[in-house]
């Protein structure tokens, strides 16, 4: 595992905590202390691949990132990035399934958004909860959530906010094929 270190425009990949903890004295500015050195080796040590950066003053920081690159062209390339442990993959949820799910016909969708009017008596504008059912022609039940939001779209303040179509804000029925 080599160690690519940076401080402004000073940059290089050692091999080695002791090369790296050399180069890190080099720089007046750093200020090398047994605390920082010993913080450095545990942070080679540990199984950590994430960058750690340490603070020399406000807004001034020097880097240190774990690599596999064997040069700093192959670093710099990104040939040699850490193979992140394999996580299993979420499994799709139902809803999102049935949402993507191409079929054509007449769908009833309902949407609960939040639309803005203005009270009569203040001349302000307030949200207020707003409960929307539709029937329309669609090919999915995306298909049917883009339909009716356009539709809003044109029809409320350009300020109502409409909610995900995978939230539990909207839902969505297949009727039956078109004719």
């Amino acid at each position: 595992m080599n160690l690519y270190l940076r401080y402004f425009d000073n940059e290089t990949l050692v091999t080695n905590v002791d090369d790296a903890i050399s180069f890190l004295a080099d720089i007046d500015e750093i200020g090398m202390n047994p605390m920082l050195e010993e913080d450095i080796r545990e942070y080679a040590a540990s199984d950590v691949y994430y960058p750690k950066r340490y603070k020399i003053r406000p807004r001034v920081y020097f880097i240190i990132i774990k690599t596999e690159a064997a040069t700093m062209q192959d670093f710099k390339d990104k040939k040699a990035v850490h193979a992140m442990i394999d996580i299993p993959e979420k499994p799709v949820s139902p809803v999102l399934m049935k949402l993507n799910e191409e079929l054509p016909g007449w769908y009833e969708g309902s949407i609960d958004f939040k639309r803005v009017l203005m009270v009569p008596g203040t001349g302000k504008f307030q949200y207020c909860d707003t409960h929307f059912v539709a029937q329309c022609k669609a090919i999915s039940g995306l298909d049917c959530y883009n339909r009716i939001v356009d539709y809003l779209r044109g029809r409320v303040d350009s300020r109502s906010q409409f909610p995900s179509a995978k939230g539990k804000n909207f839902k969505f029925r297949y009727l039956g094929q078109a004719k």
